[in-house]
């Protein structure tokens, strides 16, 4: 077997309550909004994606593949493209899943840097996740997010899989 190369990424994620824009406003020290597309991916090949990040100050196009680790851990690979290569990556978009567009709101709290994903398709509830140095490093979450569930390891909730089939939201 090959070994694993490339930067670590260890992260949790929560389905959360959404919270109200005016909260989010006033915990966050910025936001994005994010159109984020598959491609197709054959099966000795890694997760790959490519994103338009509409910031303030302009368009950021970024390519990433990432492979699977652990329940909490993958292998990223991140790269900024230029617009004309994120055209050319298009004609590789898979067509079996839908591009998901979400507003990324970065909260720092308790030494992490937590992100808040708003998505169009869910009214009442959002994704909060906090990238680690370690698996088993304490995250602290504010006492203004509601925690429905932790969905680190549910393949459920990847943005990969909400490309397929969106999940209904939880009961009220």
């Amino acid at each position: 077997m090959a070994e694993k190369k490339g930067p670590l990424e260890i992260e949790r994620k929560f389905l959360i309550r959404k919270p109200a824009e005016e909260v989010l406003k006033q915990h966050s020290d910025r936001h994005v909004d994010i159109t984020q597309i598959y491609l197709l991916s054959g099966p000795e090949m890694s997760s790959r994606r490519i994103r338009l990040c509409d910031w303030e100050d302009g368009p950021v196009w970024t390519y990433t593949e990432k492979e699977r680790i652990s329940g909490r851990s993958r292998i990223e690979r991140e790269q900024v493209i230029t617009s004309d290569q994120f055209a050319a990556y298009l004609r590789e978009q898979d067509s079996h899943r839908r591009p998901i567009q979400k507003t990324r709101w970065f909260v720092p709290y308790a030494g992490h840097t937590l992100e808040i994903d708003v998505f169009p398709f869910w009214e009442h509830q959002a994704f909060c996740e906090a990238e680690l140095q370690e698996e088993n490093e304490e995250l602290l979450l504010p006492d203004w997010i509601e925690v429905l569930r932790e969905v680190t390891e549910n393949d459920n909730y990847t943005n990969s899989s909400l490309a397929l089939h969106i999940p209904p939201e939880d009961e009220a």
